[in-house]
């Protein structure tokens, strides 16, 4: 029984969960900034 499917498989799952842990890191950053470049404009 040849078992690549599953490696491979398990490697493309762990890629997009990093390659989405990443991205929605970067948007969680960005959103950040602006709320506190919109709070140092206030101030």
């Amino acid at each position: 029984m040849n078992h690549w499917w599953f490696v491979t498989a398990a490697y493309a799952v762990a890629a997009l969960g990093t390659g989405g842990l990443a991205a929605a890191s970067w948007w969680a950053m960005l959103r950040a900034e602006a709320t506190a470049e919109a709070l140092g404009r206030r101030a």
